[in-house]
């Protein structure tokens, strides 16, 4: 089941994504998530923060998508964010988040969504191409993690 995120959910979503930020280039942060970071996220983004949820409550995976950059300007155009636990690798459940991400998105008026992901991640990259979405630029050496310098892709579906 895909649906927004409650306050509830912050436990298991920082579960999910502080592993991801502590061990993988797939974001350039090192900043770890708090529940009550998360729970303030929830609250702001509304229907703009979504869980995949299993039967018997496992939060699987979450998305959301926030404005690409401030001002009125950009008020139609959107960066997201989507994440997997272990679990849901493999089984549709990105493709099912993204979709229903992209639905609240148009019903908000979206213009495009873009994805900013990490050139050490292929499997990302080849996840948003299967979603229709193309890769418009790549910005070398703008993160720097784990001691080393990376690229970043920026990819764009028009909605």
């Amino acid at each position: 089941m895909i649906r927004p995120a409650t306050a509830g959910d912050a436990d298991a979503v920082a579960a999910i994504w502080n592993p991801i930020i502590d061990e993988s280039a797939a974001t350039f942060t090192n900043l770890r998530k708090s529940p009550e970071g998360l729970q303030a996220d929830f609250a702001a983004r509304g229907p703009a923060f979504l869980v995949a949820e299993e039967e018997g409550g496992l939060v699987l995976g979450f998305a959301t998508f926030f404005q690409f950059r401030g001002g009125p300007g950009y008020a139609r155009t959107f960066e997201h964010t989507v994440i997997l636990g272990p679990a849901a690798r493999g089984r549709g459940v990105g493709r099912a988040l993204m979709e229903a991400l992209m639905d609240e998105a148009r019903a908000r008026g979206a213009h495009s969504l873009f994805a900013g992901v990490s050139g050490e991640n292929p499997a990302g990259i080849a996840f948003h191409a299967a979603l229709g979405f193309k890769q418009i630029a790549r910005l070398p050496e703008v993160g720097f993690k784990f001691g080393r310098w990376m690229d970043l892709v920026l990819m764009q579906k028009f909605l």
